[in-house]
């Protein structure tokens, strides 16, 4: 296939991008891809720490489908090898060993996740324990040489947990030598990562020198904050959008964010073209547009990018009757239970809430409803009823589950 012009490209690969080592090597390496009619490798690693995938996930995911769309190919290393160990990076203290069939069951739900974004014909899919299972141990001694402890010491997660006298396991320091060698083992001419992963794709670019290879060119993308404008977005706070949830729960995460957040949310969550993202912003700036009415915009396009068009439709409509109308939703997830069912467990199993702490504050502060009623106590549990009653089951706002128990 021919390819586009190295400057059309750059254009479009470069927007949005926190930070490119190194832009003249990148250039190059668009300008020989286009010179030789040979698409770019492009790494991205994912170790399945977990089982499901959100928004801020797919910042980096998106990236990667435009340089799809240009003809590049990705290659995509699931991580189930440096899964049980887990990257250390941003850790206070040393994260819980996986099994390997922990990890491998989250492999397979990240799988099916990674192409409701990726072009499957244009992405190769790897586990790397196809390579460093089998090295032996005088290539880890050979590995580890290649690298000091100062050097490593200069990580500020492993510099704070020294200093603070937290343990670090020898393992830990694998971890990046792992994630190089693994550019090394695919001969990746450029990896992504979020801006915290920049010493991991620095280790790349340096193992593959030592190695003989040309060095990949690391592009770090930002990092995106979650829906409570705090914390960057992650399951375990509850301030994430997850990429198959269902479109209500969707859209209604996206209506919550701050009006100063939608910048970001546009850029970064959506597909839309940066003129059109700059003429909605600006019509918010001016007047023309209430903010309300571009979060809805922005709404229904992260629902339509992995549910459809139709489905941020139908979003939108429950939405406004909910809470322009007052009434409850149309449609609702239905569960069920045996008897009795803890109010605190129905709650994270059907995703109300992310944790069990969580949930037990949320119906502290009133929060929490059942059939309208608010829930007084963390101790309430649902009986089986004679006539197969179900319950609606109310969170916040925005957050409703239809409850069946048996």
């Amino acid at each position: 296939m021919g390819f586009r012009s190295a400057a059309e490209q750059y254009k479009i690969l470069t927007e949005n991008t926190s930070e490119i080592i190194t832009d003249e090597e990148f250039r190059n390496k668009l300008e020989r891809s286009v010179a030789e009619n040979k698409p770019l490798r492009c790494k991205l690693g994912i170790d399945p720490s977990a089982p499901d995938l959100h928004v801020g996930h797919a910042v980096v995911l998106h990236k990667l489908r435009q340089f799809q769309d240009l003809g590049h190919y990705v290659v995509m290393i699931l991580g189930d090898f440096t899964g049980m160990i887990g990257d250390p990076t941003g850790r206070s203290e040393m994260r819980k060993q996986l099994t390997e069939e922990e990890v491998m069951e989250n492999a397979r739900t990240y799988q099916e996740q990674l192409f409701l974004i990726l072009d499957p014909d244009r992405t190769e899919m790897v586990f790397n324990s196809q390579w460093l299972s089998k090295l032996y141990f005088a290539d880890v001694i050979k590995l580890a040489s290649k690298l000091t402890v100062a050097r490593m010491m200069e990580r500020e997660d492993f510099y704070k947990r020294y200093r603070d006298n937290v343990a670090i396991g020898i393992h830990e320091f694998f971890y990046p030598l792992m994630q190089g060698y693994d550019s090394i083992a695919v001969r990746a001419d450029i990896e992504f990562g979020a801006t915290e992963q920049k010493f991991n794709l620095l280790m790349g670019r340096q193992l593959q020198r030592d190695y003989g290879q040309e060095p990949q060119v690391a592009f770090t993308m930002p990092i995106l904050v979650g829906t409570n404008g705090v914390e960057k977005m992650s399951k375990s706070l509850g301030n994430y959008i997850g990429l198959t949830e269902p479109p209500d729960q969707i859209y209604g995460k996206a209506m919550s964010i701050a009006d100063d957040l939608m910048e970001e949310y546009f850029r970064l969550v959506t597909t839309l073209p940066s003129a059109e993202i700059n003429t909605i912003l600006e019509k918010v700036k001016s007047g023309e547009m209430h903010p309300r009415d571009a979060k809805m915009r922005l709404a229904r396009e992260i629902v339509a990018l992995y549910h459809g068009s139709q489905a941020a439709k139908e979003a939108e409509n429950n939405f406004k009757q909910v809470f322009q109308k007052g009434q409850m939703p149309s449609e609702m997830e239905a569960f069920k239970f045996d008897s009795p069912a803890g109010i605190v467990s129905v709650m994270v199993d059907t995703g109300l809430a992310p944790s069990k702490s969580e949930a037990r504050r949320l119906i502290k502060q009133g929060g929490v409803k059942i059939d309208g009623e608010t829930v007084g106590s963390i101790d309430l549990e649902l009986q089986k009823s004679k006539d197969g009653k179900e319950h609606i089951v109310q969170v916040g706002k925005r957050k409703f589950a239809r409850i069946k128990v048996t």
